[in-house]
């Protein structure tokens, strides 16, 4: 007998018990299913993070260590002079920009309205570029604004939802008192959930007006020339640092680095773990429809004993009989992989269209190609281990002995 005869026999014998045949397969399409979907799930959350954060991995944050050191006593400030040397490239090559910022807090109000405390970054005109923020409406001050310290202001959208109830447009070209200097509002940056409270103004305004602190620096965003140069301009930036505030010892340094695309590494590493958690444990399911596979190929071998010692009594060979419950049980499992990969990957289009509309900003599932080849191979495994053992039985039973079965 050849392997198309004993799959239409297999098939035969699936569609003369439909109901067991559908109720046993249950289990495997609802594994195979569960595996697609919550990988796609992960995987959309990782691709989220990706767009979202992508465009700053050649992004490193330097700011002034807190506290008292061992080697060299108080911490040094960062100053425009350090800004300078990292802007060197002869001496930093693989840094593209420095972009320094001047931080505190103040008191923002409307001329005769309402009040709010805002954080105040003072900063340059690339400040836009570096932090991957776009404008709602207006625009950013220019290196001119810089240059003469401008009293021009561009507000977060919490600032405006307090100062103009949300209105982006009633803001522009307003007056506000930023502390006790008044500032002209022209534009306003979109949200990112971090800084939206925030007054972003001239970094020279900021000095003069609010903050003051000379040539001091609270942080400095680095950006490397690519994402592959963040290394070496790491190690740039710890040359140049090292030296100018007089640095022999790393562990002595008085500045911290950070840089984000070790963040995203990290990220992307949690979760990769989460969605092999998460795989796993709908994985289980796949466990416990291999049982319920095993246990019906056990029921289908006793029922049909009497047609194995036929078979055998007329020379059926030990080899055809395995085959025969072998296909049985592959089909089984092959049938209900291919409706949970269906289901899996409808599933996931699905949710991908319905969950951003009632959540904003929900991650779209991504389905992976891996995950169904993955789910699909393991179904057709758990076919042949769950029927391996009642094919063997099958095949190993004695013809005078079947055909006395009653």
């Amino acid at each position: 007998m050849n392997i198309w005869e004993a799959a239409r026999i297999a098939l035969r014998g699936l569609r003369s018990n439909r109901m067991r045949s559908v109720l046993t397969m249950l289990g495997i399409i609802i594994g195979v299913s569960a595996v697609i979907l919550l990988v796609a799930f992960g995987n959309g959350l990782q691709t989220f993070i990706n767009d979202a954060f992508g465009p700053l991995a050649n992004q490193i944050n330097v700011t002034k260590s807190q506290g008292s050191l061992g080697g060299n006593g108080e911490p040094k400030d960062l100053t425009d002079n350090d800004v300078d040397a990292l802007n060197n490239r002869t001496k930093a090559p693989d840094i593209l920009s420095v972009t320094p910022t001047v931080s505190g807090s103040a008191n923002v109000q409307l001329s005769g309205g309402s009040q709010v405390r805002g954080s105040i970054n003072g900063t340059t005109a690339d400040y836009l570029v570096v932090n991957d923020r776009k404008m709602v409406i207006g625009s950013f001050f220019t290196d001119q604004d810089v240059r003469t310290k401008a009293k021009v202001a561009v507000l977060g959208p919490n600032i405006v939802a307090s100062l103009f109830n949300g209105d982006a447009a009633a803001a522009m070209g307003k007056e506000i008192r930023v502390g006790r200097t008044s500032f002209r509002v022209i534009g306003v940056v979109k949200g990112n959930g971090q800084d939206d409270d925030v007054v972003i103004m001239p970094l020279g305004a900021a000095r003069s007006y609010l903050l003051g602190g000379g040539d001091k620096v609270n942080s400095l965003t680095i950006r490397a020339t690519s994402v592959a140069a963040v290394n070496a301009a790491e190690q740039q930036i710890h040359a140049i640092l090292d030296d100018r505030h007089k640095i022999r010892d790393p562990e002595d340094r008085d500045y911290n680095v950070l840089k984000l695309q070790a963040l995203l590494d990290q990220s992307s590493q949690v979760l990769s773990f989460v969605t092999l958690f998460t795989a796993a444990v709908a994985g289980i399911s796949l466990v416990v429809g291999s049982i319920g596979v095993a246990n019906i190929m056990l029921v289908t071998v006793t029922e049909r004993t009497r047609e194995i010692g036929i078979r055998k009594a007329i020379g059926a060979r030990r080899r055809a009989i395995l085959q025969q419950f072998l296909i049985e049980s592959m089909m089984l499992t092959g049938i209900g992989g291919i409706i949970g990969i269906l289901l899996g990957i409808g599933l996931s289009l699905a949710a991908g269209f319905v969950l951003p509309a009632l959540i904003p900003d929900f991650p779209a599932p991504v389905v992976s190609t891996g995950s169904v080849i993955l789910s699909f191979t393991i179904s057709i495994i758990i076919g042949l281990v769950a029927g391996g053992y009642p094919a063997n039985r099958a095949a190993r039973l004695r013809p005078i002995e079947a055909l006395r079965y009653q």
